[in-house]
């Protein structure tokens, strides 16, 4: 690799490094097909909005293709689980064997440190009561939160407020775990009766070696990243982050470099791949590691992408639920859509071109919206032709 890499030279890097230079399974994507893409991404951010699909199944499809939603739920059950959910970018599953890379983030969490503030301040002052939640989980795990509201615990009634705080404090301290979720509602249980005692077996490491081990999986999964980029992967802080980049540039590991149009420098994974070309045709979720950090996503692609579900309707710009459309090694549209369950219908209600689309456009992000609608089990799909990419999808879909 040079000092200096292109733009476009690092947009392709990026890709092959979220798994998009792969080539996709030929039968039914398995076991085997998610453990391959979870060592590229190394998460996969959890999100409730199910207006599509919930943003966590999403990245498999992008790079798998069609593939059954129950590959990445049975792995997420069981002692013979392969994942796990934690805060690591944000909720995610990860694969089991990052748990004791997690655990210094438990046991600050349990001390009042990396979690959220207004949590950290409730857990100091309701002790008692998170104690008397933990005894519920021993005695009655798996549980879900809804269970004990209006219940009547030795520390008093159990409203669904505190009881949810308590559950969560315990979850960011490491006490208890997710052991299975019905919708998305989660059942908490103990990491021990949960988790592989091959995982609960493996040491702990220190911090500092936990931070350095990160930032490896952080840097293989973005194959050429600033150091923003790749504290935020697992959101460490500036502390964390204080000499362990230098440390893996000394062994080697992460090669400095300038990327073309980056203000900032930049480092590349010393395995990071630089192949010719990118064939990725995908969808994007607004979770997804190769747009979850906005500000990459516009150093990489020019592409400035802000999730509106929380703006009121009549001042979105793009719509509820949008995602972007990766073609090549640029996302070239984007897509406002919503899975109507009930009446079968895949609703695509806007798109539109970004500056500079191939012609092609139109006609493969048609392709892509109907292997989306046989993925989701929808009997068809509705285009309404709005958006300046929409009168285009419109007439291939009358056609």
């Amino acid at each position: 690799m040079k000092e200096k890499i292109s733009l476009a030279a690092a947009r392709r890097i990026a890709l092959a490094a979220q798994g998009f230079l792969d080539p996709r399974p030929n039968g039914t994507p398995d076991r085997r097909h998610l453990a391959r893409v979870l060592s590229r991404t190394g998460l996969l951010q959890i999100d409730s909005v199910s207006a599509v699909v919930r943003a966590h199944y999403m990245p498999l499809y992008s790079r798998l293709g069609p593939y059954p939603l129950a590959l990445l739920d049975n792995a997420a059950v069981t002692r013979k689980r392969t994942v796990f959910e934690y805060w690591a970018h944000e909720a995610s599953f990860l694969p089991v064997e990052t748990y004791p890379l997690m655990r210094w983030r438990m046991q600050r969490a349990e001390q009042g440190d990396e979690m959220y503030l207004g949590l950290a301040k409730w857990g100091r002052e309701h002790a008692a009561y998170i104690e008397d939640i933990y005894r519920a989980v021993v005695e009655r795990g798996p549980i879900a939160a809804s269970a004990l509201e209006g219940q009547k615990g030795s520390g008093g009634w159990w409203g669904w407020s505190h009881a949810k705080h308590a559950f969560e404090w315990l979850f960011w301290a490491g006490r208890i775990t997710t052991a299975h979720r019905r919708g998305f509602e989660r059942f908490y249980d103990l990491p021990e009766r949960v988790l592989p005692q091959a995982i609960l077996d493996l040491p702990v490491p220190p911090a500092e070696d936990a931070h350095r081990e990160l930032l490896r999986i952080s840097a293989r999964a973005h194959g050429v990243a600033t150091s923003g980029d790749l504290r935020d992967y697992f959101r460490l802080s500036p502390a964390d982050m204080k000499g362990r980049l230098e440390e893996l540039v000394e062994l080697g590991e992460l090669l400095p470099v300038r990327v073309e149009g980056w203000d900032k420098p930049a480092y590349l994974h010393k395995d990071a791949r630089l192949p010719r070309k990118i064939e990725a045709r995908a969808l994007l979720a607004p979770f997804d590691p190769v747009v979850f950090e906005r500000s990459r996503s516009e150093r990489l692609f020019d592409f400035h992408y802000r999730i509106e579900i929380y703006t009121p309707a009549e001042k979105r710009q793009y719509g509820y639920y949008v995602l972007p459309f990766l073609l090549g090694d640029r996302i070239v549209a984007r897509v406002d859509l919503k899975a109507d369950r009930p009446a079968g219908v895949l609703r695509v209600h806007a798109a539109y071109p970004e500056p500079g689309a191939p012609p092609e456009t139109a006609a493969q992000l048609f392709e892509e919206l109907k292997q989306m609608q046989g993925w989701l089990g929808l009997e068809r799909m509705d285009v309404t032709p709005a958006g300046d990419l929409g009168p285009a999808l419109a007439d291939i879909a009358m056609s």
